[in-house]
């Protein structure tokens, strides 16, 4: 019995840790994909500045 104990506390931390690890990298992918969206916008409008004056 004393053995399931002892290992109870680990796996809470574990979990736990992998839980915020996991949310903090939603927030990082979406911020990754805010960045790319307005590259490829200013790229666009550059592309089609370019093309205005052809």
């Amino acid at each position: 019995m004393n053995n399931k104990k002892t290992y109870v506390k680990p796996i809470i931390i574990a979990t736990f840790i992998a839980a915020v690890t996991v949310l903090s990298g939603c927030n990082t992918v979406a911020g990754v994909g805010k960045d790319v969206q307005a590259a490829g916008e200013s790229t666009t409008k550059a592309a089609d500045k370019v093309s205005d004056k052809l």
